[in-house]
């Protein structure tokens, strides 16, 4: 199955036809912290400061997106990675990189 990335207008949007597992990281201003933490343990386990993991479906991993997208200020940055049955599907980011760097998974 393919993994189909849908950019729209200040935002960013993800459809999968299946669950999914995930890797959330964030860097974001540290008055939203506290805002971005509370959605993602809504939705994800907790593994360490500023990164998440979990089993999503389509549905949820839409809502974990649009609920982010909606307090994000322009300097901050989330990388989602998608996996499928251990493989990497691809990832979504919303923000700028920090530096450039190789595809390393």
């Amino acid at each position: 199955m393919a993994l189909a990335v849908f950019y729209i207008s200040c935002g960013w949007w993800v459809d999968y036809t299946f669950s999914v597992r995930v890797v959330l990281v964030y860097d974001v201003g540290e008055e939203r912290i506290p805002l971005v933490y509370g959605i993602c343990r809504r939705y994800l386990h907790w593994v360490q400061n500023s990164v998440f993991e979990g089993e999503l479906t389509e549905g949820k991993l839409n809502s974990l997106m649009r609920e982010l997208e909606g307090i994000l200020d322009s300097d901050d940055s989330i990388v989602i990675y998608v996996f499928k049955e251990g493989n990497l599907l691809g990832r979504v980011r919303s923000g700028p990189d920090a530096q450039e760097s190789e595809f390393i998974l």
